[in-house]
């Protein structure tokens, strides 16, 4: 498994390439901006884009959609059902943006060669965030941050679902790297150990 990661759009929005090398299918994860970019990157890593993929419907997550569907029209676009139509002046409705629009939602996987995305429906930054799970990687979007996690003031946010959301992650057996939407990564034990909110959620909402 191979992870690329860029910083796209004008808030530094993480997008993730996430590959299999051994078939060289790979999924796009949160494509924020900067299409150009994107497409440069998947050119050097000469790589088949299987899925374009959503942690959630925010703007700064999702603004290059249409143009990688144009250029990618066979690439799977998958975003919970929850955040496909948007919120608020901060969402990026991709409902009637983009056609066949897939939504994925909590246990369902899809196969990238030989890894498996698990899908972990993690609210609270918004309706229909979600976590992707592969092999020991979570790609947690705006729900968990290096020390902090995701706004809950925008339209469909809730601190007690988020408390609930960092709860689940954090009781995940084993560590993880923790690749999230902004800022820096981290890994699970890390954050168990040092990140306020996580360690809020956790003793908030026991097992």
């Amino acid at each position: 498994m191979k992870v690329k990661m860029m910083q796209v759009g004008p808030i530094g929005t993480n997008c993730y390439i996430l590959e299999d090398e051994t078939t060289r299918k790979s999924a796009i994860i949160d494509p924020g901006d900067e299409a150009e970019q994107i497409l440069f990157a998947l050119n050097e890593m000469d790589s088949q884009v299987e899925y374009i993929l959503l942690t959630h419907g925010h703007y700064d997550h999702t603004t290059a959609v249409p143009d990688l569907h144009e250029v990618l029209p066979e690439a799977k676009i998958y975003i919970h059902k929850a955040d496909a139509n948007g919120t608020g002046s901060h969402i990026f409705p991709l409902a009637g943006q983009v056609e066949d629009l897939l939504f994925y939602d909590e246990g369902d996987t899809l196969p990238l060669g030989s890894l498996t995305i698990e899908v972990l429906h993690t609210p609270g930054h918004s309706q229909g965030s979600v976590t992707l799970k592969v092999k020991d990687a979570l790609f947690t979007g705006d729900t968990l941050f290096a020390g902090n996690c995701g706004r809950t003031d925008l339209p469909g946010g809730s601190y007690e679902e988020i408390l609930r959301s960092l709860a689940r992650l954090g009781r995940l057996e084993g560590n993880y790297y923790v690749l999230p939407g902004h800022d820096g990564t981290s890994n699970l034990e890390q954050e168990r150990k040092y990140n306020p909110y996580l360690k809020e959620g956790m003793a908030k909402n026991p097992a």
